[in-house]
């Protein structure tokens, strides 16, 4: 339950177009709904601005379509992250508004088109292509929560000249999302081309010495650029969920 259907239960109520049954009735998952195996946050979107998102990984099917299912009794976008396939086929005749993304592993029910789209917006940039599951699930994220996105992918370090055909895209954001393996490098330089935060997000990708993306994230830690947050390794969730609270922020 978000603030704008919160409101609108309260006034029918308050002008007696709904009576106290009715009202308390449409409340009775406020704020929280409990399905005995997952207690779900129905006040989250109240307080912070954004849903609660389901993590399927070591969930059942069975419980990802039974959230899922609570969830689209309600008027919020859904994100549901790291889904594998059995949990989309247990789920996708709950709603023709699911939408499942593999690249990402992730369903949505994206947010109804506002009459005013978002002129800022977050860049994600990815190093490599072996990158965009990754960038993507950042990517989706922001979506979800009702960002503009803008993608400049494939331009890591290896050759510096595509990041530099692509820098004005990057420079006019809002926020940037900055994904990469190997030796993790992209987010040092773009903290020295841009006046605007960095997100660093490692990921596992590269040989053996990049110990399943913990080289990556160690250069991202000591980066000697100013303004580069790192969040963990693959944690494209989490750098599209605070791109999109600064973004919110204009």
């Amino acid at each position: 339950m978000n603030r704008e259907s919160l409101a609108q239960i309260l006034e029918s109520y308050r002008t007696g177009a709904t009576d106290l049954a009715a009202a308390l009735t449409q409340l009775k998952n406020f704020p929280s709904g409990d399905l005995g195996y997952a207690l779900i946050d129905n006040h989250r979107a109240l307080r912070t601005g954004h849903p609660e998102v389901i993590y399927c990984a070591g969930k059942t099917p069975a419980q990802v379509r039974g959230i899922l299912g609570h969830m689209l009794e309600g008027p919020n976008a859904i994100l549901a992250t790291r889904v594998e396939a059995a949990h989309w086929d247990s789920s996708r005749d709950l709603s023709p508004t699911l939408v499942h993304d593999p690249v990402s592993r992730t369903i949505v029910r994206r947010p109804a088109a506002s009459a005013t789209p978002p002129t800022t917006y977050i860049a994600i940039v990815a190093a490599g292509t072996s990158d965009l599951p990754v960038a993507e699930e950042a990517a989706i994220t922001a979506e979800v929560f009702g960002n503009r996105v803008e993608r400049v992918y494939d331009v890591g370090v290896a050759g510096l000249h595509r990041l530099l055909g692509r820098l004005e895209k990057i420079r006019d954001a809002r926020a940037i999302v900055a994904v990469a393996g190997m030796e993790g490098a992209l987010p040092s330089v773009l903290g020295g081309l841009v006046d605007k935060p960095i997100i660093a997000v490692p990921t596992n990708v590269g040989y053996g010495a990049s110990f399943g993306g913990l080289a990556a994230l160690l250069a991202m830690l000591n980066s000697c650029a100013p303004g580069v947050t790192v969040v963990n390794i693959d944690n494209g969730f989490g750098a599209g969920y605070a791109a999109s609270t600064i973004n919110r922020l204009a």
